[in-house]
């Protein structure tokens, strides 16, 4: 077979390839519909969007997958499907901080995919009020970054929100510095949101030093400022360059290469086991000697592994805090239900913030 025939031949087979997993594409959205018609049959208020279940299907997807596509981008893919397949049965609407742009929206878009609808808020605050009156299904909020810490705002919100956490997304942060200038010479001034400012200093002192630095609200407010206004730049990531139609003068300014920022999803519904997750909690120790020794005796006594601690002033009391803890687990395995029981009789606050897969993609 010459070449030209075999082009020809291959071709063609990629032609039915895509006839037959448009087909069964379609196939899986109408049994989705399926299970819509099944729940609503039961409950009127059915809950669709189940992260237990979506993080084990594309745990699964990651497991099966032989390449040469990789297991990332496969599990991608997948999300997608099953974006627009939870949409035939309940269109989710999703609040993020805005504007349009930032990196919390790319957050909420890679974990919920692209068939949701999302919602521009201006605070985080704001975005847990969206969703507590029901105006969106779920939220989306930055709570740490790998080089500059926890994200404070998120964690004083939660002191006083009953929403739960439902799951998580790390989002690998790539800082661009966008501009409509021709050349660093024409910068005088840089936007940026005060952690991004943070995680490029180096860059800019080596590279800008003798620019402006002003904090403002988020990156994607930044890259809007610096479309309208000249001899200005912003520090903002890859969609706030295709938003506001900005040029990239110089890309992976971060001073970390590995920067990475974990954010939280919230919701109202508590979430089932997956096999593989997390739970959150907020504990404050009574005032008295070895308080936090005795918060962290029952993860140790029942062989709980705590992956992450932070404090934070109570607001009610001079010198006094509280805790966020995370460990793996969820609350309904056994070690862990039994450590959370012996928490809840010896801290003076204690309080699940939520169990939730961990992030899969």
């Amino acid at each position: 077979m010459s070449d030209e025939a075999a082009l020809k031949a291959t071709r063609e087979r990629i032609d039915q390839l895509d006839r037959d997993i448009q087909q069964l594409i379609n196939q899986r959205a109408e049994a989705a519909q399926e299970v819509a018609r099944i729940k609503l049959k039961s409950d009127p208020h059915a809950v669709f969007y189940r992260p237990e279940r979506e993080a084990s299907v594309l745990r699964e997807v990651k497991a099966r997958n032989e390449g040469p596509i990789s297991d990332e981008e496969m599990a991608r893919l997948f999300r997608e499907i099953m974006s627009c397949c939870l949409a035939l049965e309940q269109p989710l609407k999703i609040a993020f901080l805005g504007p349009d742009g930032t990196f919390t929206q790319t957050a909420a878009l890679k974990h919920f995919g692209h068939s949701v609808s999302t919602l521009s808020v201006g605070s985080i605050p704001d975005i847990f009020a969206e969703v507590e009156s029901g105006a969106c299904h779920y939220g989306v909020v930055p709570v740490e970054n790998s080089t500059e810490g926890v994200v404070s705002h998120t964690l004083d919100t939660f002191m006083k929100s009953p929403l739960k956490i439902c799951g998580e997304v790390t989002l690998r942060i790539n800082q661009h510095l966008l501009s409509n200038a021709e050349s660093l010479d024409e910068i005088k001034t840089i936007y940026s949101h005060q952690q991004s400012l943070a995680q490029c200093r180096g860059w800019l002192d080596r590279h800008l030093p003798n620019a402006e630095r002003i904090a403002v609200g988020s990156n994607a407010e930044a890259a809007r400022r610096a479309a309208e206004e000249q001899g200005t730049a912003a520090i903002a990531g890859e969609t706030a360059a295709e938003i506001y139609k900005l040029t990239k003068l110089a890309i992976n300014i971060e001073d970390e290469p590995g920067n990475t920022t974990r954010f939280m999803v919230i919701g109202k519904n508590d979430v089932g086991p997956s096999g593989h997750d997390k739970t959150s909690l907020l504990l404050s120790s009574k005032n008295e000697s070895g308080g936090l020794h005795a918060l962290l005796a029952p993860l140790a006594i029942n062989g709980i592994s705590m992956t992450r601690i932070e404090s934070r002033p109570s607001r009610q009391g001079i010198w006094e805090y509280v805790f966020f803890i995370d460990i793996n687990g969820h609350r309904d395995d056994e070690k862990v239900a039994a450590a959370l029981s012996d928490l809840d009789n010896k801290a003076s606050l204690f309080k699940v913030l939520g169990s939730y897969p961990r992030a899969v993609i």
